[in-house]
């Protein structure tokens, strides 16, 4: 039997990444609205149109965590009537090659991931 060294309460040490990534947090919506971006700014109006289920509420709290992170950039135009625009920084662009990765990975492996789930949910009933 192969031994391993035990996990430690500071396994993911203080540097670890992983909890100030945009691409884990949210990424329901935030990945949506970057696709939505991708071909340059849009108004808030404009990007509920595609994101059906998205509450305005939702909308504008993911917009705003995505802008404290430096993905997105929302201008404020002087205008009658006011007009605001999002629109993707260099670093929020630079989060289409992960993302890219990760929906090819779910292409690929969607049917075992589906089946999976359904496996355990069955697993689930007959032990309840």
């Amino acid at each position: 039997m192969i031994e391993f060294e035990p996990l430690t309460a500071d396994f993911f040490g203080p540097h670890c990444p992983v909890p100030a990534l945009p691409i884990t947090g949210g990424a329901k919506w935030s990945w949506k609205i970057m696709r939505c971006l991708e071909a340059g700014p849009r108004r808030f109006s404009e990007l509920k149109v595609p994101l059906r289920g998205i509450t305005a509420k939702v909308l504008a709290e993911t917009l705003r965590a995505m802008e404290r992170d430096g993905v997105l950039t929302r201008t404020a135009h002087d205008e009658n009537p006011p007009r605001v625009e999002y629109e993707l920084t260099p670093l929020g662009r630079s989060l289409f090659g992960p993302m890219d990765a990760a929906c090819a990975w779910g292409r690929e492996h969607l049917a075992d991931l589906l089946a999976a789930r359904e496996a355990y949910e069955q697993g689930e009933r007959e032990v309840a």
